[in-house]
């Protein structure tokens, strides 16, 4: 079965179909979980949670696009409606510059570190992160998403990028003596 009809399958809820599609897109859709949520249990979670949805609204998947970045989407906002709920996105206003660039040297530093440096950060911080720098979003879309200003998604990416950079030349700062000895 070409995707299409695996899709189609899902319209008219058929668990086979159900099942491929998630053999399908699981461990892809597992990755944008991660970058979303506060460890690997919670994206194990937010993977089912966000499936669920999925397969409640495929029906409004059109066949207008690819089907991967619906899905994306879905369990993206899946995700921000969760964190939503939970009111961690309360605090709307820091005093930061807006668009403080902070450089982050990354040569030395594992994929594993960086994903686990990102899910530490606090969720308002790892989720504008994450929205801006993995998904390519802008400030705009990322205040209506949030329900936040312009300005706070700009002071909190700022925040999340600071406290990446600390936490990778601290790292960087134990590799490098213990490579001299």
């Amino acid at each position: 079965m070409n995707l299409d009809q695996i899709i189609q399958g899902c319209q008219k809820g058929r668990l086979q179909a159900q099942e491929q599609l998630y053999r399908l897109f699981a461990p892809k859709l597992f990755s944008v979980c991660l970058k979303y949520s506060r460890n690997y249990a919670d994206a194990e979670d937010n993977l089912q949670d966000g499936f669920i949805v999925i397969f409640n609204k495929i029906g409004q998947f059109q066949f207008k696009g690819s089907f991967e970045g619906w899905a994306k989407r879905v369990m993206v906002n899946n995700i921000l409606q969760k964190y939503r709920t939970e009111g961690i996105f309360e605090i709307v206003s820091e005093n930061m510059p807006d668009e403080a660039e902070v450089e982050i040297e990354t040569e030395e530093v594992s994929m594993e570190f960086l994903v686990s440096i990102i899910q530490q950060l606090p969720d308002r911080y790892r989720m504008v992160f994450s929205l801006y720098v993995i998904d390519g979003y802008s400030h705009k879309e990322i205040a209506e998403m949030l329900n936040i200003t312009d300005g706070t998604s700009k002071s909190n990416l700022a925040r999340a990028r600071m406290i990446l950079k600390d936490k990778i030349e601290a790292q960087q700062g134990r590799i490098i003596p213990s490579a001299n000895e």
